[in-house]
């Protein structure tokens, strides 16, 4: 019996898990390469910046989810260059060969070569930033209570500024506004006028998915929580103690949060094909790479020309939707077919929810706003979650957070180990 195909996978996101599960009942042998053990569910990352959810709450296990599938195997390593030529991952733990290959490697935050920004901002595509994230935030609070006498410094550190009008900005700056409601009650001390949040937006419209009705909606829930929505606002550079703006204004605070583009992983260019300005390689209309037929690109990792002259969107269901094509393909080529499908994106519609009881939803004939789209966003969402741990979990905690308004994941986790080294010691003593 001959050895069977061998279908490297780089990424375990939305687009390459799809893409396993679809490998997982065939004859092939299947590699994933991703440098952590975990899926994560990224549009819930800013629930773990704002106090919402815990980081097990929003990641599973690969091995748990392949573990009844003998075929499929992880390789925990950063995947660093692809020689196409000799068809092998180069990776920080060796090479890994293939017969067929997915690039699925995600996306990294795009700071478009600004490196004040770059090095003062915070980015959130992964778990480690969005837990830097909240406790920095919460951090800002216990220090502003600490400067009684110095409202300049309290007013920098109580100033939230969130960059970029797409789905991440406006959840991330409604979950902030609804945190800050929540401090309120437990700092009697600090003058909560004194708190500002922004989302800054480069056009002029958030959510450019969304029809001008459910755009207006939007700026409205989130002005009516205290956000001030900038629209065609430029950002031109950062330091350590706020934002410069391209109109020549300087917006003082130690908090920026960057949501204002992606780019694909550095690994998608190592091919040597073709790619555009964020990275993202321009396949043909199978997602195969040119000059290399055993390669496919998917994802954030994939230019996608459209009829209307526009690369599709990175987002989860065009990764998932590209990842059944990429399989089918592969499959036909393992199977000795010369005809391969070529990819058509099914549009289902896009959503984004705006704080507790407030979502808006654009699908088709349905453009709605409010309790009943989030209720939607929220169910659609659990459905997606991997596991039965993550519905339980998370459905308690925002039911939860719907019946209370609390938030219990409000722990600062990034305390110095020398500081309680020196609490043991003086315990000890």
């Amino acid at each position: 019996m001959g050895k069977r195909p061998h279908v490297v996978i780089i990424g375990a996101g939305f687009g390459g898990v799809a893409a396993a599960k679809k490998l997982a009942k065939k004859n092939v042998d299947v590699t994933i390469i991703d440098r952590t053990n975990y899926h994560l569910f990224q549009p819930l990352l800013y629930q773990v910046s704002t106090s919402v959810l815990s980081t097990d709450d929003i990641s599973y296990p690969i091995r748990a989810m392949f573990r009844d599938y003998k075929n499929v195997e992880l390789f925990m390593a950063k995947a660093q260059e692809i020689d196409g030529k000799r068809k092998v991952v180069i990776t920080n733990h060796g090479e890994v060969a293939y017969d067929y290959l997915i690039v699925a490697a995600g996306a990294t935050n795009n700071f478009f070569g600004m490196e004040n920004v770059e090095k003062y901002a915070y980015g959130m595509k992964s778990i480690p930033e969005a837990l830097h994230i909240r406790n920095h935030v919460l951090h800002m609070f216990e220090r502003a209570n600490k400067q009684i006498d110095n409202e300049e410094v309290r007013r920098k550190m109580l100033t939230f500024i969130c960059v970029g009008g797409g789905p991440t900005g406006v959840e991330e700056a409604g979950a902030i506004a609804e945190l800050v409601a929540i401090q309120r009650k437990e700092y009697p001390n600090l003058n909560f006028d004194e708190v500002s949040i922004k989302l800054i937006e480069g056009t002029d419209k958030v959510l450019p998915m969304m029809p001008p009705k459910l755009i207006k909606h939007t700026i409205d829930v989130l002005e009516s929580k205290g956000v001030e929505v900038m629209l065609n606002t430029q950002v031109a550079d950062c330091d350590a103690d706020g934002l410069y703006l391209k109109d020549g204004r300087y917006i003082p605070s130690r908090t920026v949060i960057w949501a204002a583009g992606v780019k694909a992983n550095k690994v998608a260019s190592t091919i040597g094909t073709e790619c555009d300005r964020a990275g993202r390689v321009v396949v043909e209309p199978t997602l195969q790479v040119p000059g290399y037929p055993e390669i496919f690109a998917i994802g954030d990792n994939a230019h996608f020309m459209t009829e209307s002259g526009r690369p599709l969107a990175t987002v989860a269901p065009v990764a998932m939707q590209e990842a059944w094509c990429a399989v089918e393909n592969i499959l036909s080529l393992i199977n000795g077919s010369s005809s391969l499908k070529k990819f058509e994106y099914v549009d289902h519609g896009a959503m984004a929810t705006i704080g507790r009881c407030q979502a808006v939803v654009n699908w088709g004939f349905l453009k709605i706003g409010g309790f009943v789209a989030w209720v939607i966003w929220m169910f659609l969402h659990l459905l997606r979650l991997e596991g039965a741990h993550a519905d339980i979990t998370v459905g308690t905690k925002w039911f939860w957070n719907f019946v209370s308004g609390t938030r219990l994941g409000r722990i600062i986790t990034n305390i110095k180990l020398e500081d309680e080294d020196e609490n043991m010691d003086a315990a000890k003593a």
